[in-house]
């Protein structure tokens, strides 16, 4: 046995001494309601170490993990500081019920789509028309508590089982916006939103479509607002994705496969480097015309698969500014004990082979808004000028002389 190997066995003996040291001398510490046990069982920690060095798409080492639990002392705060990837997240039994039941059963909740920026619980986009819309949340928003309840390390589906509730039952949002911080009480509602939010002609020859999300719905409906632009006669399109904070990776595929013909629409790929391609197919496809996809910061994952896919394809320009940058696909193993482990195991890649994880997408033509302008938009303000649909108007009409 070579020395190198010998002193990593060995530090890898006192880091796990050490852990079994401080379980024996901390089991009163121990935080109250749904916040992480600091120094739980170490086989429980051995678990999910297993998972992340062999399943997570960047590879991890069991020694960093260890150093990283020792400093930290939970699990959440090993992974967070082993790994930088603020979409792997551990989420006690207790959470991991709550969250499941209040997906099967009826439920309410408050309709904003949250992600991780810079390893902070950020607002996507609240969904127009609902309780978080109503009630001023705003793209971008950090959420720091969730009814009292820290975020500090929380997974998103943790949170997202905090948020949601029985219809017409309170929850308290503090959000920071900038160096503010604001408590927002908000009732729960059953969310229930159209995907197709707004279809109309912007003159005789431009139609438009703004899509709100993607989910079952989003094709047929899209197809609906297609046809009827197609009857008015349509002879190019803007498609509206800002705010679009994503959803179904299904209905991208098929929103991509209305206006590509053949060729990748997006990749998958693992920490080999493997690739799983998906391609689109003629079936279906209508015949090729014009078209600008308005995007900005609240664009994210399926949003940027149409987005990146119709670009790289050459059968979009792209107006607005940078997406949100969501690239990472995540895979759920439930532990021993019931506890779950949320695991990035691949990356999305656009059609071009671009990984835009904490990039995002930036557009052809970058338009700038102030703050008051983008939620003017947001709030379909008719008073204020959108200059970026504008630009985009500007591109359909140089293509369509």
């Amino acid at each position: 046995m070579n020395r190198n190997r010998r002193t990593y066995i060995v530090s890898l003996v006192v880091l796990l001494l050490s852990v079994a040291i401080l379980f024996g001398t901390v089991s009163s510490n121990v935080e109250t309601g749904d916040q992480e046990t600091r120094f739980a069982n170490i086989s429980h920690v051995m678990e999910v170490i297993a998972l992340v060095t062999t399943r997570h798409y960047d590879s991890i080492s069991t020694f960093d993990l260890l150093r990283s639990y020792v400093s930290k002392g939970t699990i959440n705060g090993m992974i967070s500081e082993a790994t930088g990837d603020p979409y792997t997240r551990y989420m006690s039994q207790e959470a991991s019920e709550r969250f499941i039941s209040n997906i099967e059963g009826f439920f309410g909740g408050i309709g904003i789509v949250v992600g991780m920026q810079e390893d902070r619980l950020t607002i996507v986009s609240p969904i127009r028309g609902t309780p978080g819309e109503r009630g001023g949340l705003r793209s971008q928003d950090k959420i720091v508590e969730i009814d009292g309840k820290n975020t500090t390390y929380m997974s998103i589906d943790e949170a997202v089982g905090l948020m949601r509730g029985e219809p017409g039952t309170p929850v308290t949002i503090t959000i920071q916006r900038g160096d503010e911080y604001i408590i927002v009480p908000i009732i729960r509602d059953i969310i229930n939103v159209e995907s197709v939010s707004e279809t109309k002609m912007l003159d005789d020859q431009v139609g438009y479509l703004q899509l709100t999300n993607f989910s079952h719905r989003t094709h047929q409906e899209l197809l609906e607002a297609l046809d009827t632009l197609a009857q008015e006669g349509m002879q190019a399109l803007i498609m509206d994705l800002r705010f679009n904070p994503g959803g179904s990776f299904p209905a991208a595929l098929h929103v991509v496969n209305e206006f590509q013909a053949s060729g990748p629409i997006v990749y998958l790929e693992d920490r080999e480097g493997n690739r799983t391609g998906y391609d689109a197919s003629l079936a279906g496809t209508r015949p090729q015309m014009p078209i600008v996809v308005l995007i900005n910061g609240g664009s994210a994952s399926s949003s940027e698969i149409v987005a990146g896919a119709l670009r790289d394809n050459q059968l979009a320009t792209l107006v607005g500014t940078t997406t949100f940058g969501k690239g990472v696909v995540q895979t759920v193993f439930t532990l021993r004990d019931g506890s779950t482990l949320t695991i990035t195991e691949q990356a999305y890649l656009t059609a071009g082979g671009y990984n835009i994880d904490k990039t995002g997408i930036t557009p052809d033509f970058v338009v700038e808004l102030t703050e008051e302008e983008e939620v003017a938009i947001y709030l379909n303000d008719d008073e204020m000028e959108d200059i970026q649909l504008a630009k985009a108007l500007e591109e359909i009409w140089s293509k369509l002389q």
